[in-house]
């Protein structure tokens, strides 16, 4: 066996060559698509006024939480645009947004469809273990090449990399729901979907929430990696600081990142305390 080198490179290079070569067309329908998505978004953030916006969104935050993160929405905010970085900060919203958009559409599904099906859920399970485990800067190669630079590779590979959670906290979810009540729905007479939508997704929602609000934080933490396959945003200033050694630059707008973080995540988590209250 001395000298003897499993060939995986090799293996994993013809794969990927396979695919650009055979499904280039359908990776070029899923580019401009993801490419008018991102695109409109940012545009709609940019077309408001910002002190508009950051006043509904602010107003928003209140709905859901208290008075504490609305004033912080309200200052954190306004302090991105102090700093020069709003279109960047509107270009990263609509990244992360995209992204967590894709993860809920196909990662709840597929948390439920593993519920329901063991082949399923035995075939996925080693799935998200590789996708969690990887590391985050591997999945830019296989972006690179079926979408080339910009803002869709970036959003490609923090959907491969946020959504994880999204499925593991939908199956978490209906799984912890109690037998009594499954039991009792059967009572009644519900057919599975009646069941599904009716009773185990509304109890499971609390839980799914929790699996969300990490895909937003993951989607997040690829943004300064995605710039560095062209994505635009805050993540390019925080690159570009790192290249040139500009401490400051750096600095600002990586606070920039940190106030969008924090604004999402008490947001998404006072959304699923909400929902945990109601049930």
């Amino acid at each position: 066996m001395e000298g003897f080198k499993l060939p995986l490179d090799v293996w994993v290079e013809s794969f990927i060559s396979f695919l650009t070569d055979n499904f280039g067309g359908l990776f070029g329908v899923i580019s401009n698509l993801l490419d008018s998505v991102v695109g409109a978004l940012g545009d709609a953030i940019l077309f408001i006024n910002p002190f508009v916006f950051i006043t509904i969104i602010a107003a928003l935050a209140w709905k859901v939480s208290r008075w504490p993160l609305a004033v912080f929405t309200l200052i954190g905010m306004l302090m991105i645009v102090n700093l020069g970085y709003w279109e960047q900060a509107a270009q990263t919203m609509s990244l992360v947004l995209t992204s967590v958009l894709i993860s809920v559409i196909v990662g709840v599904p597929l948390g439920i469809a593993s519920v329901m099906n063991r082949s399923i859920n035995n075939i996925l399970s080693p799935i998200l273990d590789f996708m969690q485990t990887m590391p985050s800067f591997i999945y830019l190669i296989p972006a690179i090449f079926f979408f080339g630079l910009g803002m869709v590779p970036g959003v490609f590979a923090s959907v491969i990399f946020a959504m994880p959670p999204t499925i593991r906290m939908t199956i978490l979810g209906i799984r912890q729901i109690s037998n009594e009540l499954i039991e009792a729905a059967d009572a009644f007479g519900t057919t599975p979907f009646q069941k599904l939508l009716k009773v185990q997704l509304p109890l499971a929602t609390p839980t799914i929430m929790a699996g969300i609000n990490q895909s937003i934080m993951l989607s997040l933490s690829m943004v300064v990696i995605a710039a560095m396959i062209g994505a635009p945003g805050l993540g390019t200033e925080v690159y570009r600081a790192v290249t040139q050694l500009n401490i400051g630059m750096g600095f600002e707008a990586g606070l920039s990142i940190v106030i969008l973080a924090i604004i999402l995540d008490r947001m998404s988590q006072n959304i699923g305390k909400k929902q945990r209250r109601f049930q």
